[in-house]
């Protein structure tokens, strides 16, 4: 057993080996239902794309890059703390703070010029949920503010439309800036 097991106990590596498994047609039952499968996917996906962006780049790459890039993979799937969403009916339901950071992560990713890099999602005593979002601004992106403003505006309307939770706190850090090939 490997120490980054999803809650499905399906291993990342499995995921990551039959990474296109699903777009192939080849997926079995358990990698077109599964959640767990379906974000760790995605977030693999993701990685695999910055990857192939940084391959093409001439910069050299710190020594120490791929040791942070799968520790950042590794981080994204441990299980963490649960979230309670509000229900009309008696009972509960709960969401994994790192299901709601995927959501929110992916919502301001939708922001031309603006990727997400860190999403801290925090349950308060009382069942109000607060929010650090780590960001890379593009050099281009000469309306900072108002990119910063569409970010805050696309990230709660995904936390209540796409997780159906009203945030009670949403930080935006800003901590890094990129630049574009050619620029």
């Amino acid at each position: 057993m490997t120490d980054y097991e999803l809650p499905c106990e399906r291993d990342v590596e499995q995921v990551w080996e039959r990474l296109d498994a699903v777009g192939a047609g080849l997926a079995d039952e358990h990698e077109l239902t599964c959640p767990h499968c379906r974000a760790a996917r995605e977030s693999l996906l993701a990685l695999r794309e910055a990857t192939a962006e940084l391959a093409v780049e001439d910069d050299d790459v710190p020594p120490a890059l791929f040791g942070r890039i799968m520790s950042a993979v590794r981080a994204e799937v441990r299980r963490s703390s649960m979230v309670a969403l509000p229900t009309p009916e008696p009972g509960f339901v709960e969401i994994s703070e790192q299901a709601v950071a995927a959501v929110l992560r992916y919502a301001a990713d939708t922001v031309d010029g603006v990727r997400a890099r860190r999403c801290r999602v925090h349950t308060l005593a009382d069942g109000g949920v607060e929010v650090e979002l780590t960001l890379a601004v593009s050099l281009r992106n000469a309306t900072g503010g108002a990119a910063l403003a569409l970010v805050r505006e696309r990230v709660t309307a995904a936390a209540a439309a796409r997780v159906g939770l009203t945030l009670a706190k949403l930080d935006l850090l800003v901590d890094d800036v990129y630049g574009e090939p050619g620029e």
